[in-house]
């Protein structure tokens, strides 16, 4: 008797022992999508991990219902990789399900029935539910399981349903229960016969009357003998309004024309001429040789190479190298908006053999771009965190751009996992190579590649021989107290500014916080406008008029009087980027000023408008957020200015010098990427502060020097392993109480040097649910296993106290 482990898409520990029947034994494999009853009356798409022939101890095995798929779905390597997310990131398998397949390849209780066709039913043999069933078939020649529920108890659903399968007088109908459906488009033609046995002229003759009718063949007939190769669309016919179907509909009920359609993917793909690439530096070969060195001893490679240095051109030597040697290519980005340059790239090269994958394509698209994976019919494919569970062939090299970047770790998304720690495991089960690229790579990259577990290549000049941008500190206090300011500028920074735009070139003013002011704030009373729902302040936008959380969403118009004390004397405190913006908008009314963060490109496309604004030089200065740090290469940027560098560093994070340096950097790298006298100003009350006295020595090897220092003093990574616990509950007291009952479990198990807490959140409230969290520190190397699987005991121990099961518990291994 052969039994089957299978992953439900439910968040549950582990898999399920399910039996397999007879008739299935000899097609059943691992990775296929099988249906099965689940909790009584609930049927789940489940995934089968593994086959064994372990009789189950404690219970009796539930059958599974029926086969979705002929061949497996999911590739061994697949399964291999899931099961160690699993076990590496403590989430369970479920969630994996869940957060890798698209939903219409997961199908639950929308799971249609119907009769099977020819099968002759004995109603005296059938029991009174599976009459009930039967009959409503008849009627209704589908019905999903929710509809069952209305006419036969819950408990008995899964019994009836399996009856009558066995009985073989119903079946499942999978063409309705995948949803997912291939696009068709309609196309027309005029058929052969008509033309090999009717004269035209008789034809035109009769149609005579209906004049338009009468032009919409004609226009038909030319384009079909014009271009007898290429299909006609019917959309085409239609666009500009001057023929509809009134007048094609009578054509084809008099069998002149005919309609039929064809499928077509609903990503379009590029379809132009096809580039070769120019040719590499020296410098860049030296690279790509010790590249290829690095791959052949099975290593993977860090390519820290400094902004502008070309590290683009060297991925697409090796994506070249790869697909000529038959196998395919996985390049990770931290988000799709970055793809714009280097899909132009690629398109020329590959056209339709490139695909992309990431969160704003539709279910349908995932699907499509997942069976063509799985067909071997994309050899490169884009993109984000999410395409690294698609069914991939035979891949050979897996590139991660910007691989310090937090986008490839969001705290939000269930389950919580670091991309390009994952994309090295892929990389193994796959025999494939890994490049994590980057100008500031992550301090953990870095010293795993000083360790020598990772090939470390440098690339210190810019492609072209072209100069790395200056640094130049402005002391902001020094400028208060010489009254040489306006707002939130110094006049040197003006000056600067004024300059680069008088000479035609554009630059950008960076200023990391959304919004237009942190606060308003009642002068009379101090009061201050909190989020109902979180324990933070809300943010004012003045573009909307508005205070918004920016952590739940939530929105309250701007309070006109004091809610406290009625006074007016309500302020604005603290700088956002609107506020930033409108000041230099007033400070340069001649010039065209454009704001890029979040809340301004919301709108379709706001993106793509805005970087062609840059492109065409019709911009002259870029106020925003972080956003306009990343894959911005244009070639008349010259300064680089951030007004209030400060606020990049004084925040509760024990990485925030290691991302003010990353940003600082990354957004430097955005000037003089072709003339080489890219400039960057940092206005600071501190200019002594170490991180911007290093960035000005623009040493990198100094500066994580120094930044490691620090962690090795502290005790953080990457000299020891984090793991943060998050504790939720509506109600304080119990998330308080349930906290120290874990804290108090972890220190049974746990030198007391390694748990820290439990704490309130910095954030104490966040979306109704009161937040409390421990973090354990818990060395590298051997112990590290040891250690991990104490935390897992204690929280098995903390599930079993029914009290606290109402308990929302996340998990952040190396957080």
């Amino acid at each position: 008797m052969q039994y089957a482990q299978i992953v439900l898409p439910l968040n549950l520990k582990g898999s399920f022992t399910y039996k397999v029947p007879e008739e299935m034994i000899s097609e059943i494999q691992p990775g296929m999508r099988v249906l099965v009853p689940f909790g009584g009356k609930k049927i789940y798409t489940g995934i089968v991990f593994e086959l064994h022939d372990n009789i189950p101890e404690n219970f009796v095995a539930k059958e599974i219902i029926s086969m979705l798929d002929d061949q497996p779905i999911l590739p061994q390597g697949q399964i291999d990789f899931w099961n160690w997310l699993s076990e590496y990131y403590l989430c369970s398998l479920g969630e994996i399900y869940r957060f890798a397949f698209p939903s219409s390849l997961k199908l639950e209780s929308e799971t249609y029935l119907k009769l099977k066709p020819g099968a002759i039913i004995d109603f005296e043999n059938l029991d009174v539910n599976e009459m009930y069933l039967i009959q409503a078939l008849e009627v209704r020649q589908l019905i999903n399981l929710t509809d069952i529920e209305a006419f036969i108890p819950k408990k008995d659903i899964i019994k009836t349903i399996n009856s009558l399968i066995d009985l073989q007088y119903i079946e499942i109908d999978e063409k309705i229960a995948e949803k997912y459906k291939a696009k068709e488009v309609a196309y027309v033609r005029i058929n052969d016969e008509v033309l090999a046995n009717q004269n035209l002229t008789d034809i035109l003759l009769k149609l005579n009357r209906a004049k338009k009718q009468k032009d919409l063949f004609l226009l038909i007939l030319e384009k079909q003998t014009e271009n007898p190769d290429v299909p006609i669309k019917k959309s085409e016919l239609f666009e500009d309004g001057y023929f509809g179907s009134s007048h094609f509909k009578p054509l084809a009920d008099k069998g002149l024309v005919e309609e039929y359609f064809m499928q077509k993917d609903r990503i379009q793909s590029y379809e132009g001429e096809i580039e070769e690439l120019e040719e590499l530096s020296e410098q860049q070969k030296t690279a790509k040789a010790e590249i290829d060195e690095a791959f052949e001893e099975e290593k993977n490679v860090l390519l820290h190479g400094v902004t502008s240095s070309g590290k683009t051109h060297i991925y697409l030597e090796k994506i070249d190298e790869c697909v000529r040697d038959g196998k395919n290519v996985l390049f990770l980005l931290p988000e799709i908006s970055l793809t714009k340059q280097i899909t132009q790239r690629l398109e020329k090269k590959y056209g339709r053999q490139l695909g992309f994958y990431h969160q704003k394509l539709t279910d349908f698209e995932r699907v499509e771009v997942w069976r063509r994976i799985k067909q071997n019919d994309i050899r490169i494919l884009i993109g984000t965190r999410n395409a690294l569970f698609l069914p991939y062939q035979n891949l050979g090299l897996i590139i991660v751009d910007e691989e310090h970047d937090s986008a490839y770790r969001p705290r939000e998304v269930s389950p919580y996992f670091n991309a390009k720690d994952a994309s090295l495991v892929l990389g193994r089960l796959y025999k494939a190579g890994v490049i994590l690229g980057s100008a500031t790579p992550s301090v953990e990259s870095y010293y795993s590649a000083r360790k020598d577990k990772m090939k470390y290549i440098f690339l210190n000049e810019r492609f072209g021989n072209v100069n790395l941008p200056e640094y130049e500190l402005i002391n902001f206090k020094e400028a208060q107290e010489s009254k040489k300011v306006s707002g939130n500028f110094s006049l040197k920074l003006i000056e600067e500014i004024k300059k680069t735009v008088d000479e035609k070139n554009q630059a950008i003013v960076l200023h990391n916080r959304r919004g237009y002011s942190n606060v308003i704030e009642c002068e009379s009373c101090g009061y201050v406008n909190y989020c109902s729902n979180c324990d933070v302040v809300m943010t004012y936008h003045k573009a909307a008029n508005e205070m918004k959380c920016h952590y739940c969403g939530q929105r309250a118009s701007k309070p006109k009087t004091c809610p406290k004390c009625s006074s007016e004397n309500l302020n604005e405190r603290g700088v956002g980027v609107e506020q930033i913006h409108e000041e230099v908008s007033r400070l340069f009314p001649e010039n065209e000023v454009d704001r890029m963060d979040v809340d301004s490109m919301r709108k379709k496309f706001a993106y793509e408008k805005l970087y062609e604004k840059i492109e065409d030089r019709e911009t002259d200065i870029i106020v925003g957020t972080q956003m306009i740090s990343k894959g911005l290469d244009f070639d008349h940027i010259e300064l680089v200015t951030i007004p209030k560098a400060d606020s990049l560093l004084y925040v509760q994070d024990f990485r925030a010098e290691e991302r003010a340096y990353q940003l600082i950097t990354q957004v430097s790298g955005r000037a003089g990427r072709v003339s080489g006298k890219g400039k960057i100003l940092i206005q600071t009350f501190n200019p002594d502060h170490s991180v911007f006295q290093l960035i000005k020595m623009n040493n990198p090897a100094k500066i994580y020097k120094y930044i490691l220092t620090e962690r090795q003093k502290f005790h953080y990574p990457p000299f020891t392993k984090l793991i943060m616990i998050e504790l939720k509950h509506r109600r304080e007291d119990k998330a308080d109480r349930a906290s120290q009952f874990l804290g108090s479990i972890l220190r049974k198990y746990l030198p007391e040097e390694c748990v820290l807490g439990p704490e309130r959140a910095p954030i104490a409230k966040l979306n109704n649910f009161y937040q409390f969290q421990i973090m354990l520190k818990l060395p590298r190397g051997k112990n590290y296993e040891k250690f991990k699987s104490m935390v897992l005991i204690s929280l098995k121990e903390f599930d079993e106290i029914t009290a606290y099961q109402s308990i929302k518990k996340d998990v952040f291994v190396d957080f």
